[in-house]
């Protein structure tokens, strides 16, 4: 019995620890607590999320909230047509006193950056992010940065508009972890939201619940959990079926079992056990794989959804 007490004493720790965090956002994030999880997971498992949705549904403030949660320094970029890599990246000033060129950080170098509208920048700019989201440095004059850690980007677009935009190449889509829709709150929650007068006084009164350190600390236990080989053949038949099936040109990436493996272990971090079972792959399958899938007929993030789970049907559960 003593041997098993602190691995329990742990877990529950952890999940505490999320209670905390997940009800410290739902102050001021109303009624989407499946998004909020899952945010959380992604911020566990260190990985970046894309929120597609329309204007206006709280995508900005689910990222303050998080970054305000956590104690961490937090970044916004208005991404437009003639931003430059150096708006984001930094630029080397020269100085006159040491005589010599110096580094200027831009707002990339942050823990929790949001890249607003992120299809609104051109391709040059969007490498330039590509290279910071995959390898968490950038170049500058040749040198490599290492950026902050940890280090999250939480990137928007809306769907519905094309003018203007640049939609994202593959590569960068699968450097995503996960791809999120937030959707209108409920009906009895948008009333009070109206009631109340909005979240805005809420946030920025928002103090933050965990610790940079505990946050890193929950990263790190998410390589530990147990994953049985029945999980990982699981995990690899699903994206197999994506490959294979005539439904998609396009199935899911090496990268991509690698976050769904990834993805499954932070939500069991989240859920206070030390071992992943089927249940957590099929909670965070589809927004693991959506944005990174592409369907013969065609059609955005959301048709993609649909033929997973389709996908996810027919798959054999290990048991």
């Amino acid at each position: 019995m003593s041997e098993i007490s602190p691995i329990l004493s742990r877990e529950k720790t952890a999940t505490r620890a999320v209670e905390r965090l997940e009800d410290n956002i739902q102050t001021v994030v109303r009624g989407k607590p499946e998004a909020i999880r899952l945010a959380i997971v992604a911020l566990l498992a260190r990985g970046h999320v894309l929120i597609e949705d329309v204007p206006g549904v709280g995508k900005t403030t689910l990222a303050h909230a998080l970054a305000k949660s956590v104690d961490l320094d937090f970044q916004r970029i208005q991404f437009t047509s003639d931003l430059l890599p150096s708006d984001i990246i930094g630029v080397s000033i020269y100085s006159r006193e040491r005589e010599r060129f110096e580094f200027s950080p831009g707002p990339l170098f942050a823990n929790l950056v949001l890249a607003d509208e992120i299809n609104r920048a051109t391709p040059k700019t969007q490498s330039a992010l590509l290279e910071a989201m995959s390898e968490h440095k950038v170049t500058v004059d040749r040198d490599r940065l290492d950026l902050p850690e940890p280090f999250i980007v939480l990137a928007t677009q809306n769907p519905l508009e094309y003018q203007g935009t640049f939609p994202l190449p593959e590569s960068q889509l699968d450097r995503f972890l996960m791809s999120l829709e937030l959707g209108y709150p409920p009906p009895d929650e948008e009333r009070e939201l109206l009631l109340s007068g909005g979240v805005e006084h809420l946030l920025d009164t928002l103090e933050p619940v965990m610790q940079r350190e505990e946050l890193m600390e929950l990263q790190r236990r998410v390589g530990g959990i147990k994953m049985a080989g029945k999980l990982a053949d699981y995990i690899l038949a699903i994206a197999t079926e994506t490959r294979e099936s005539e439904e998609f040109i396009l199935g899911v990436s090496t990268r991509a079992v690698q976050d769904l493996y990834r993805s499954a272990q932070a939500l069991a971090v989240c859920e206070g056990r030390d071992f992943a079972v089927p249940d957590d792959v099929q909670k965070v399958a589809l927004p693991v794989l959506a944005h990174r899938v592409q369907l013969r007929s065609g059609g955005g993030i959301n048709v993609a959804r649909g033929a997973l789970r389709g996908v996810l049907a027919r798959v054999e559960v290990p048991v």
